[in-house]
């Protein structure tokens, strides 16, 4: 499962070390505690709207910069987690079935062995 609040921890946490800033500096300047960024950081809280505000405006950030590279982060996730559970498709037994439903017309069908065929002549 893809959890939002670790990609965008993981987003928020490599903005501040981009910066070479601490954990208590950006904690401070957003007035926020060390140990609630920490976890906001870390992907174990959900950061509010309000939080977040102040987050990137500790960063010198634009939230919407945060929130596009959490957007592609995203992508890149869903796009590796469907790659990796596409499995290739069970090979399907077809069986041939010969039906005469007007005398004189005869109809082959060429259908997965568990599915049942109707034919309607016309």
């Amino acid at each position: 499962m893809i959890l939002l609040r670790r990609l965008l921890g993981d987003v928020l946490r490599r903005q501040r070390q981009r910066q070479g800033r601490t954990l208590r500096e950006v904690s401070a300047s957003a007035r926020v505690s060390l140990g609630y960024l920490s976890e906001v950081e870390r992907g174990q809280k959900e950061a509010s709207s309000e939080l977040l505000s102040a987050i990137c405006d500790a960063l010198d950030v634009r939230m919407s910069e945060v929130m596009r590279e959490v957007s592609d982060e995203l992508s890149l996730a869903e796009l590796a987690r469907s790659a990796t559970s596409e499995t290739a498709p069970a090979p399907v037994r077809l069986e041939t079935i010969t039906h005469v439903p007007v005398p004189g017309k005869r109809v082959t069908i060429k259908a997965p062995q568990a599915e049942v065929a109707e034919v309607v002549a016309a």
